[in-house]
């Protein structure tokens, strides 16, 4: 087998603190995996500007001009993390010059070195690989417990996702392929890739604490992201609020019976408190019912919008002939 190309896959926001620092890590890298004959020498790293508001992008054309190994692609606006990775797999997928590529955050919390396996798990017939922890002894016991919560109701709802494993993984061309048919405007890529099939590995690694600057994942994006997450894979929910109003109907059934029962043994006593918890109880879970099946409402609307799910607006290179944008 040829030495294949690898294209590491970087989203960006705001990330001028931490961006001097790990740039010259992934170069680095990228050249000892070609110096090891794991990959091509023509390889290269990608940084998408997801919309950044500081000197990022500027960062990015400074490393583009200064080494051939690093290039970049900016996005018209913010869209997200999600849709930064996925611009930056269909532009590799679509510059024909790319074998395989490996997704990963800038920050440099995840191990890079854990590439050279993924590499090696690559040539020996494995078209997806995984980047799983190994442990998270660095998170707080919240952060903790409500991410491996997040897996394990995503897996009992039906979701094929692997536990402990974000966006740090390689794909190859012929899975990215096969990948770009998947046209969701909603995308969740640690569910959406295990759809596509094909033989897949898994590597483990330790993940360490963040390099400079601050996390733009707060615990606001995070549920926001665990609930498109569940909302875009899996209709359970919508089963789940149909068995619970059966549930209810039923009890309430039941209740009705009780009080005419009642009524007629003339045993009924008029009750204030009873009467307010009931309709309390109803109009609470009316509520949460109405909410989950208008997010899977807006996510059809979305849908058939079909609006792309992102622009790129510069390059640092040339562009090809036929512009592309998802």
């Amino acid at each position: 087998m040829s030495k294949p190309i690898l294209w590491i896959v970087i989203p960006c926001y705001n990330e001028e603190q931490v961006l001097p620092i790990t740039a010259p890590m992934f170069l680095k890298k990228i050249n000892d995996l070609s110096a090891a004959g794991l990959v091509s020498e023509k390889s290269r790293v990608l940084f998408v500007n997801d919309g950044s508001r500081d000197a990022t992008w500027s960062l990015i054309q400074k490393f583009a001009s200064e080494d051939d190994h690093l290039i970049g692609i900016s996005q018209s606006r913010n869209r997200g993390h999600q849709n930064a990775v996925l611009a930056g797999l269909m532009e590799a997928l679509h510059s024909g010059s790319c074998d395989i590529t490996i997704s990963i955050d800038c920050d440099g919390q995840d191990d890079i070195n854990a590439m050279d396996e993924m590499v090696k798990k690559y040539l020996d017939g494995a078209e997806v690989v995984y980047g799983v922890r190994s442990r998270r002894d660095t998170d707080t016991f919240f952060k903790r417990f409500t991410a491996e919560g997040f897996y394990h109701v995503m897996n009992a709802l039906g979701a094929d996702i692997v536990f402990n494993h974000a966006d740090y993984r390689l794909i190859s061309t012929r899975v990215l392929e096969s990948f770009a048919d998947y046209r969701e405007v909603n995308i969740f890529l640690r569910g959406m890739v295990p759809l596509v099939g094909y033989p897949s590995d898994t590597v483990y690694y330790e993940r360490h604490e963040r390099l400079a600057g601050e996390s733009h994942y707060p615990l606001s994006k995070m549920l926001t992201l665990a609930f498109d997450g569940i909302t875009s894979l899996s209709n359970k929910p919508i089963r789940l609020i149909t068995g619970a109003g059966i549930a209810v109907s039923l009890i309430s059934f039941i209740g009705v019976i009780w009080a005419i029962v009642q009524a007629v043994l003339g045993s009924a006593v008029a009750g204030w408190a009873s009467t307010i918890c009931i309709v309390c109880f109803m109009g609470g879970v009316q509520l949460v019912c109405l909410g989950v099946i208008g997010e899977y409402v807006g996510k059809i609307y979305m849908e058939t919008k079909a609006r792309p799910r992102y622009i790129i607006s510069e390059r640092t290179w040339a562009p090809y002939e036929r512009k592309y944008h998802g």
